[in-house]
């Protein structure tokens, strides 16, 4: 059998930092074979400028708004950002599945192996039926009032069904599930509808992204109101809880899902506890998933990663949509995550990137580290420049 053998700057397994000491061999297909000293690997060895480490996972994208493309301008809020991408997400057919297929192309290269994808359509089935990388599909359902939930369910039950039936024979293995939006997008019937179908199922949902989601919940006003204004709505339709957005929706779920927070940029403390708590006593598995660059370029802020991290949560990268986003790059995302967390050491960064998140998505025994048998794919990671390439 062909080998190959691979040695940079240093060597992230997927847990640690290794030295410029240490080479990766794998089989010309990518499988690892094994890590050895450089002492004993032979000859042959292939230099890498950067450091190696295995394929990149995205938790958190929405490949089909890749057409908002400098779109909506930086630092909008989110309130006006909502309001933008619900009436600006209008285009020619055709320009939407170019972009989808430039912004798919985009990641593969710079070593995105497998995503968690939001989407409200079946858009994307088109580029992911022939795609290198692996999918998560999470359809998003969004539902304003109990009156219409049944038919909006039925409506994203059927793009979901869409989905799998187009992706039946794609090269690699996709998943498919249906997902609450976000806490200001879903009634209660239809979160109860959402949790009878996903029992043991991962999940995601946008939370805590504006003070002004819990605002919603404790007093049933606040800037909300506004985005509400464009479906006909001149008043919240939810229950006023007088509790946060995450204290009030969580309880919804009861099946033994895995949860996945996107964002997560105004969760305070108590909320965190709360929901690590919440969590535990009812069989959820809670992931929380960052997308910094996203935060940046809407409203200018970056969530408490310290604060997650000194309560033990298991954490993972995202890099939004191109609605919010300026690349599709969780090199990007790292790096910015070292410019303002300069004490989160690099190795921390690179395990959400790769086997935090192949354990989220489901795909740990084949994705995330240089383990025997895994398949991960191989990237050069150069952290100066926030780029990174696939070498394998």
């Amino acid at each position: 059998m062909s080998y190959r053998k691979f040695k940079g700057q240093q060597l992230f397994d997927g847990y640690q930092l290794l030295d410029e000491t240490h080479v990766l061999i794998t089989n010309t297909q990518g499988t690892v074979a094994d890590i050895v000293p450089l002492k004993e690997a032979g000859d042959n060895i292939e230099s890498v400028d950067g450091i190696i480490t295995p394929g990149f996972i995205n938790c958190h994208c929405h490949l089909e708004l890749s057409h908002l493309k400098d779109v909506i301008p930086p630092h909008t809020g989110l309130i006006d950002f909502l309001c933008s991408v619900v009436t600006k997400r209008g285009f020619d057919a055709a320009i939407i599945q170019e972009r989808i297929a430039a912004a798919e192309k985009e990641m593969y290269e710079n070593g995105i192996v497998a995503v968690g994808d939001i989407g409200n359509t079946a858009d994307t089935a088109t580029t992911k039926a022939s795609s290198n990388i692996q999918w998560q599909n999470f359809v998003e359902v969004l539902s304003f009032t109990d009156e219409k939930s049944a038919d909006n369910f039925n409506h994203y039950q059927n793009v979901a069904a869409t989905l799998r039936t187009k992706l039946q024979n794609a090269p690699l293995q996709h998943r498919t599930t249906l997902v609450p939006h976000a806490p200001y997008t879903i009634s209660p019937n239809t979160f109860r509808l959402i949790n009878d179908v996903t029992k043991e199922q991962l999940i995601s949902i946008h939370n805590q992204e504006h003070p002004a989601e819990d605002e919603l919940y404790k007093t049933g006003a606040g800037p909300y109101i506004n985005f509400f204004k464009i479906f006909g709505l001149m008043q919240s339709p939810f229950p006023v809880t007088g509790k946060s957005s995450i204290r009030s929706y969580l309880p919804y779920f009861t099946n033994r899902q895995q949860v996945m927070l996107i964002h997560n940029t105004y969760m305070p403390q108590e909320d965190v506890v709360f929901a690590n708590e919440y969590a535990q006593q009812n069989n959820l598995s809670l992931i929380y998933c960052f997308c910094i660059n996203a935060n940046l370029y809407i409203e200018n802020n970056v969530p408490p990663l310290q604060q997650f991290i000194n309560n033990h949560c298991h954490m993972v990268l995202g890099t939004d949509s191109y609605s919010s986003n300026w690349q599709l790059s969780i090199a990007k995302e790292i790096q910015s995550i070292q410019q303002y967390f300069p004490a989160i050491p690099l190795a921390t960064i690179l395990q959400w990137a790769t086997s935090n998140g192949a354990t989220a998505l489901g795909w740990q025994n084949t994705l995330g580290s240089f383990e025997k048998g895994k398949k991960p794919g191989v990237v050069a990671l150069r952290t100066a420049t926030g780029t990174a390439e696939r070498i394998l």
